[in-house]
């Protein structure tokens, strides 16, 4: 009989690196291990080397180590999960997408549609590996509710993520990967997880952040995306 493993990764996930993040690492890792997250991934705004160090200090709080960046492209952000070096931002979208999967990761539509979160807009969505179908600060529920159908609609894989930008919300929303082939999560490393997400085989979990955060967190990206519209 085959075996399988089933782990829970937080797959969008800020330190302070970001612009918008608040916290190190280390205090993210922490907080996963001991809220029961078997990984996540940080992915901080065009930077990646407070990623790098997450994925290679992971397996000190028992957790799976998984690099990533979330990248800006011409059209939109870009989730980049599972590799080590950051894409070239600004390029476009295709481009991106496609450096991600020679890099060996996995390409992932944060927050579709969300124009003033810099989410890539539905005449601007082509090829991709996933979309982010439950985000945890979204607004209402119908960002999430559109992003689904439109998953479902064109046969993408689904992924459910925190976007925590501190650690008291990390893991409020999280993907749960069965992943085939293994006895146990001793035996699986960070490119099992990207080719799980790559292969659809997950299932959501989440709830949204308090209407008061997240209001103030719309209003904070309107402002940024007007200042990065500037540039």
């Amino acid at each position: 009989m085959s075996e399988s493993v089933t782990v829970a990764i937080d797959p969008h996930v800020h330190s302070e690196e970001s612009y918008d993040g608040h916290e190190p690492v280390e205090l993210l890792l922490e907080q996963a291990a001991e809220i029961g997250l078997d990984g996540i991934v940080v992915t901080d705004h065009d930077a990646i080397e407070a990623s790098r160090r997450a994925a290679d200090i992971a397996p000190e709080y028992d957790l799976l180590g998984i690099p990533g960046v979330e990248v800006s492209t011409a059209a939109g952000h870009l989730l980049a999960i599972g590799v080590d070096e950051r894409p070239d931002p600004r390029q476009p979208f295709d481009d991106t997408v496609e450096a991600v999967r020679e890099a060996g990761g996995v390409a992932v539509v944060p927050h579709p549609f969300q124009r003033t979160r810099h989410g890539v807009r539905k005449k601007r969505l082509s090829d991709c590996d996933a979309i982010e179908v439950f985000n945890a600060w979204v607004f209402t529920g119908y960002r999430n509710r559109r992003a689904r159908r439109y998953a479902e609609k064109y046969g993408y894989p689904g992924v459910a993520a925190s976007d925590a930008h501190s650690a008291t919300f990390l893991g409020r929303a999280y993907t749960e990967l069965e992943i085939d082939g293994v006895e146990s999560r001793r035996d699986l490393d960070g490119e099992a997880v990207v080719d799980a997400i790559r292969a659809g085989e997950a299932d959501i979990h989440g709830r949204r952040q308090p209407l008061r955060s997240s209001a103030r967190h719309y209003l904070i990206g309107a402002g940024r995306k007007a200042t990065w519209a500037a540039q």
